[in-house]
C-alpha cells in the first residue's frame, strides 16, 4: 500500500508540476498540422500527454506536445509524411501498451501514436488467419493475447511468444521477442513472413525477405527506428491442448546449465520432447512466491528448497522450466517419453515438479502475477531491469561474478532468469544484437523497485555491466539502452554503418522513436 499511497502519487504529482511548470503550449508543432484531416484524433490534454509521459520501466518522464489515436494505418501515414515534408520536422513515436523500459516509446517535445487506438473494436478486422497457409496477418497494436485467442478458434497457433502476451505485436517484433520456446523456433522476429510498414518519410512499403528485403530485415529487432509495423504475418501451426509444466531444481550451475545446454541441442533425440526450456535462479530469499508463475509451487514445495539451501549452504537454488505440449490423442505417447527424458537429467532426486494444465494457461501465466501486483499497487512502479545475452563460452564466469558475486548480497531480490539459446534459431541479418557462439544464455534480472532501493538497484545493474567489460565478456543488451551514441556504435558493432545507411534511407530526418537516443549525440 506504501508503493501505491506515496510512490505512485509522488509521480503523478510531479508530472502535473511538471506540466504546469512548462505551461504546455503547441508552439513546437506546426500550427498547419492542426488543420489535417486527422486532427480530431490528436489530443493535446493534460490527461492524454500524462499518460504516455511513462512506461513500464517507471524510470524516465517524457511528455510530448500530443497524442495520435489513430483509426487506420493511414492516419499514422499522414502524420509523419507531414512531419518529413515539415520545414521543421518533429519527432514521432508509437506506443503500444507502455511496455518498454527506459522510455524508448517517448517523443519529448512530439507527437506519441497511441498503436492501441488502431484495434479499438475491430479486433476481428485486423486479425486474420489463413487456415490454407497456416499464417496470420495482424495489426501490429493487437496484443499477442488476443491473437492466440483468435488463432485457437482454428486450431492454429504462432510458435514462438514472450512470456507476457499482453504486448503489442508491432512492439515485441521491433526488439526480437523471446522466451522459452526460442531454443526451439526462433525468436518472434524469425517467425514473421511478411510485415506493412511505414517509414519515416511516410512511405507505406509492403516488405519480406523477397520484397524490400532491406527494410524488412532492418525493422526487426530495429527498435521502431527505420518504420512503424502496422500489420505482421506470423507463421501458425497445429496447436496443442494441454501442457506438462515442469520444474527440476539444482543446486549447482555447471549440472544446471549442461542440462539446459542438451534439452536445447539434442535434435531428434527424446530430449528434444521439451518445446520450452527457460532456466532461473531462485535466491534464498526470494522463496516466497513469483508474480511469474504465483501458483507452481505449493508452501511445502518452498519449504524443502529452502530446508535444501540451508543444509547445503547455498544462497538459492537454480531450476530449470520446461513445457511439453501434447493432444489427448497422444497423452499416453507422451507420458514415457517425459519419464525417459527426467531419466536423462541430472537434477536434484526427488526435486521435479509437474503440473498439468491447458496450454492457454501455461502461455498466460504471468498475467494472473499482474493482476496480484495491481491490487497490490505494486505494479506500475520502478522497475530497473537488466537483460543480457552472454555468450556460453564465459557463463560460467559470468555466473561466479554475478549471481555468487554481485547479487549474492543484494538486499534487492527479484526474479533472475538464465538459459540458452541457439543461434542458428536467429536470422543474423535482422538488427537485434546477439553474440557470436553458437549457443549463448539470455540473463534476465527482473527486479521491482521501491524509492528506497532503486538507485541500489541501478548501482547494481552498472556493477554488472562493468564486470563484463573488465572480464572482456562479449555481451549484447536485449532491450538495449546506452547514454551515449559510442555505447550505440559497441552495440551494433559490424552492423553499425549499415545502421546508418538504413537511417539516412527510411528516416533521414531523424523523426522515429527519438527515445532511443541512439543518434543523440552522433549528429
Amino acid at each position: 500500500m506504501f508503493l501505491k499511497n506515496s510512490f505512485k502519487f509522488s509521480l503523478i504529482y510531479t508530472l502535473i508540476l511538471i506540466l504546469q511548470t512548462l505551461s504546455i503550449s503547441l508552439a513546437s508543432l506546426p500550427q498547419d498540422l492542426f488543420h489535417l484531416k486527422i486532427a480530431s484524433k490528436i489530443r493535446t490534454d493534460e490527461q492524454s500527454l500524462l499518460s504516455v509521459s511513462t512506461d513500464y520501466g517507471n524510470l524516465t518522464t517524457s511528455i510530448p506536445d500530443a497524442v495520435l489515436y489513430p483509426s487506420s494505418p493511414h492516419d499514422i501515414f499522414s502524420l509523419i509524411r507531414f512531419s518529413y515534408t515539415s520545414s521543421n520536422p518533429f519527432p514521432i513515436a508509437p506506443r503500444g501498451n507502455g511496455h518498454s523500459i527506459n522510455g524508448q516509446a517517448s517523443a519529448q517535445d512530439g507527437v506519441v501514436i497511441n498503436m492501441m487506438s488502431l484495434g479499438y473494436g475491430y479486433h476481428s478486422n485486423r486479425i486474420n488467419v489463413s487456415i490454407v497457409n497456416q499464417y496470420v496477418d495482424v495489426g501490429g497494436e493487437q496484443l499477442w493475447i488476443d491473437l492466440l485467442h483468435e488463432t485457437l478458434k482454428y486450431g492454429l497457433t504462432p510458435r514462438s511468444w514472450t512470456d507476457y502476451l499482453h504486448l503489442t505485436v508491432g512492439g515485441t517484433l521491433s526488439v526480437g521477442g523471446i522466451s522459452g520456446q526460442t531454443s526451439r523456433y526462433g525468436p518472434q522476429i524469425s517467425n514473421v513472413l511478411e510485415l506493412d510498414v511505414i517509414t519515416g518519410q511516410g512511405e507505406m512499403i509492403t516488405c519480406s525477405k523477397d520484397q524490400n528485403s532491406d527494410l524488412f530485415l532492418a525493422v526487426l529487432g530495429g527498435m521502431g527506428q527505420f518504420g512503424i509495423i502496422t500489420r505482421a504475418r506470423i507463421i501458425l501451426s497445429p496447436a496443442p491442448q494441454k501442457v506438462h509444466w515442469i520444474r527440476l531444481v539444482y543446486t549447482d550451475v555447471l549440472t544446471f546449465t549442461r542440462d539446459q545446454e542438451r534439452l536445447i541441442s539434442a535434435e531428434g533425440s527424446p530430449l528434444r520432447l521439451f518445446n520450452y526450456v527457460e532456466g532461473s535462479f531462485l535466491v534464498d530469499r526470494g522463496l516466497l512466491g513469483s508474480w511469474r508463475s504465483p501458483e507452481f509451487f505449493t508452501d511445502s514445495d518452498y519449504d524443502r528448497m529452502s530446508q535444501l539451501v540451508t543444509e547445503d549452504g547455498l544462497g538459492g537454488v537454480y531450476y530449470i522450466e520446461g513445457a511439453v505440449y501434447y493432444t489427448d490423442e497422444i497423452t499416453v505417447q507422451v507420458n514415457p517419453e517425459l519419464e525417459l527424458l527426467l531419466g536423462e537429467l541430472s537434477y536434484v532426486p526427488d526435486y521435479a515438479f509437474i503440473r498439468n494444465v491447458s496450454y492457454v494457461e501455461f502461455l498466460d501465466r504471468v498475467h494472473d502475477g499482474e493482476l496480484k501486483l495491481r491490487e497490490l499497487g505494486e505494479w506500475e512502479v520502478p522497475h530497473p531491469w537488466l537483460n543480457l545475452f552472454v555468450p556460453k563460452s564465459r557463463i560460467l564466469d559470468f555466473d561466479a561474478g554475478v549471481i555468487k558475486g554481485i547479487l549474492s548480497n543484494s538486499s534487492a531480490a527479484g526474479i533472475i532468469l538464465m538459459y540458452p539459446m541457439n543461434r542458428n534459431k536467429w536470422d543474423d541479418r535482422m538488427s537485434t544484437m546477439i553474440p557470436d557462439e553458437e549457443i549463448f544464455y539470455t540473463f534476465g534480472l527482473l527486479r521491482t523497485a521501491s524509492r528506497e532501493n532503486l538507485q541500489v538497484m541501478i548501482d547494481e545493474n552498472d556493477k554488472i555491466l562493468q564486470f563484463c567489460n573488465i572480464a572482456g565478456i562479449k555481451y549484447k543488451q536485449y532491450l538495449p539502452h546506452y547514454a551515449t551514441t559510442k555505447g550505440w556504435m559497441k552495440h551494433f558493432g559490424k552492423k553499425w554503418n549499415n545502421f546508418l545507411a538504413m537511417k539516412a534511407k527510411y528516416d533521414p530526418e531523424l523523426i522515429l522513436s527519438p527515445g532511443s537516443t541512439i543518434l543523440s549525440s552522433y549528429i
